[in-house]
């Protein structure tokens, strides 16, 4: 495997990370973890900006005029990507609400 093909499963293999720590996070707020909830989404956002410059360098390489066919596989490995930037948000905001009730009581 080589190309596109290899740069999509390391988008995929590295969101999906990311978007598995950022579940984790909510899991870890939820339990009153918040230095282990924070350490998640930060672990979270390393992976994904591993998966963010593998699509980044096929930007790059279609901005250089160089041929960068779209697949199935590419496409998928896109909708991963922004639906682990989406994961992120949330998880944020739950451990924020989470943050906010362990205050309360």
């Amino acid at each position: 495997m080589e190309g596109i093909e290899l740069i999509a499963f390391q988008i995929i293999a590295s969101v999906g990370s990311a978007r598995s720590s950022y579940i984790e996070a909510i899991q870890a707020a939820k339990a009153g973890n918040f230095e282990e909830a924070e350490a998640l989404i930060k672990a979270g956002d390393r992976e994904f900006n591993e998966g963010h410059h593998a699509h980044a360098s096929l930007i790059q390489k279609e901005a250089n005029q160089e041929q960068v066919d779209l697949k199935l596989l590419l496409m998928h490995a896109e909708d991963q990507l922004m639906s682990a930037e989406g994961f992120k948000v949330i998880a944020q905001e739950f451990i924020d609400v989470y943050d906010r009730f362990s205050k309360l009581g």
